[in-house]
């Protein structure tokens, strides 16, 4: 497992997050947003960040261009992302980076609609695949695909082995789904978790709104999740998505808790594969 982050969660500046990741002994970043506020990945600099994250020795581990984001209703709007997804596909290849993160086509568009949107991803995962990265589609709060066992049905229909999950739990807990059942059914699935999206809280008493927590310190049972998926063999990116306010000064601690939970569950799983 690679404990990696979104750097733009504190800054967009790329001197600064390469900064925060070596200070931090994080090991990749996923890149979203690199640059001004607005230069969202493939539009960014290329050239210079390329350069930076080579001096550092920091690997991408994912992009996330912002496709598949809209409902899947929209054809025009996630046919269009299809161009897009080419355009960040070959980034991510001169990035020496082989996923690119997605959306689900949740959102409006009344109830969702499967077949519609395992269509869409099955074109996806060809344009994916053509350039020789896989896609990580993430369940996400408040779209129209939420939970892991609606990722996990999704990913089935889906059937492209370019197209895996971006499993974030603390999403699907939101939800109202229990920590290790959207798991359970992603693996029960035979879905490939390609990447994990990570972060940490609870819903507070009342259940309005979403409290953040460093990994481990919430109810999103971060050992179990990863004691999981080591089990099962994934041994992918741990990418930080979010992290309690103000940001930066949480990030050591956060990182930290993340690093420390990885190696203990792939120490565990190495034990138990030698016994």
């Amino acid at each position: 497992m690679t404990p990696a982050w979104t750097p733009d969660v504190v800054t967009p500046n790329l001197e600064r997050a390469v900064h925060y990741t070596l200070l931090w002994g994080l090991e990749g970043v996923s890149l979203r947003t690199v640059g001004g506020v607005g230069d969202r990945v493939p539009f960014v600099n290329e050239a210079a960040a390329r350069r930076r994250l080579d001096e550092a020795d920091l690997p991408v581990v994912a992009v996330d261009p912002g496709v598949l984001e809209g409902p899947w209703s929209a054809r025009a709007g996630w046919l269009n992302d299809l161009a897009l997804l080419d355009e960040a596909a070959a980034f991510a290849v001169r990035l020496g980076c082989g996923v690119v993160r997605t959306g689900a086509l949740g959102g409006e568009g009344g109830p969702y609609d499967a077949d519609v949107a395992a269509g869409a991803l099955r074109r996806a995962g060809d344009v994916a695949g053509a350039r020789g990265v896989r896609l990580a589609v993430r369940n996400g709060a408040g779209t129209g695909l939420e939970t892991g066992a609606a990722l996990a049905a999704l990913l089935s229909a889906t059937g492209h082995e370019a197209v895996g999950a971006d499993w974030r739990p603390s999403d699907a807990l939101a939800a109202g789904e229990a920590p290790g059942a959207g798991l359970d059914a992603l693996l029960g699935a035979g879905v490939d978790v390609v990447c994990v999206g990570v972060r940490d809280g609870a819903v507070p008493p009342g259940g309005a709104g979403w409290a953040e927590a460093a990994p481990g310190e919430g109810a999103a049972e971060w050992a179990d999740q990863l004691a999981a998926l080591a089990a099962a063999g994934f041994d992918g990116p741990l990418v930080l998505d979010a992290l309690p306010a103000p940001p930066a000064q949480h990030g050591l601690a956060a990182a930290t808790a993340l690093v420390r939970l990885a190696r203990t569950a792939t120490r565990a799983a190495a034990g138990a594969g030698r016994s």
